[in-house]
């Protein structure tokens, strides 16, 4: 029995026209992966309450950079490794120095100079008053700012009170800024390994899936 095998057209250019499409659906996959593990995460970041500053940590980068590639690779990180570690594994957390930790109040604010989290020191060196320490047996002990008064209007809070204010005392306040604790206990509340995971599942299909879409666009 004999067989006789005719190519229709140029086989070189079958066999490249073929290795592209798999570099462009390969890396048309990898991409979709790689900005579907980020948008996930960013959604887990605010939905837990973890607000959208951490959320905009989460990039994504697919290599080589613009071209396509069977090789394709994608990368998600954050640029704030060490937050997102503790939210993903639970910790507790306490003073580097064996004393307490400052939490501050919504009166404090939330951040300081440089959009940095607001700490006791930089506090007093925004506004000038120094802080007053209260202890306290039950329950925690307190950074507390004398002299203030309630803001009126939409703004609210409160501000350090004028000087015809302070010689009168009328209308003068205390008010807790921070709240002194040993240690904070932070629950796990992400799952970066589990989403990572999940896309590097769907992976195949999201290549097939683009292969077979360039095939059909070819037509």
């Amino acid at each position: 029995m004999r067989f006789s095998v005719n190519t229709i057209g140029d086989l070189g250019k079958l066999m490249s026209d073929e290795i592209k499409a798999a570099e462009k659906a390969v890396t048309a996959g990898i991409s979709q992966a790689t900005e579907g593990l980020k948008t996930e995460l960013r959604t887990q970041v605010t939905s837990a309450g973890l607000g959208p500053r951490l959320a905009r940590t989460w990039r994504g980068q697919v290599y080589p950079k613009g071209e396509d590639s069977i090789r394709a690779a994608g990368l998600v990180w954050s640029k704030a490794p060490g937050i997102i570690r503790i939210y993903e594994d639970g910790a507790i957390i306490r003073s580097k120095n064996g004393f307490f930790l400052a939490i501050p109040t919504a009166a404090a604010g939330r951040y300081g100079d440089g959009g940095r989290k607001i700490t006791p020191g930089g506090w007093e060196r925004r506004t000038g008053q120094r802080l007053r320490f209260v202890y306290r047996r039950r329950g925690p002990s307190l950074l507390v700012a004398d002299g203030m008064r309630a803001r009126t209007g939409k703004r609210g809070g409160f501000s350090r009170a004028s000087a015809s204010a302070l010689r009168t005392g009328r209308g003068l306040v205390t008010v807790p800024m921070f709240i002194l604790v040993p240690q904070v206990t932070v629950r796990k509340r992400l799952e970066v390994a589990g989403a990572a995971e999940r896309w590097v599942s769907r992976l195949p299909s999201l290549v097939v899936r683009n292969w077979i879409s360039d095939e059909d666009g070819s037509r």
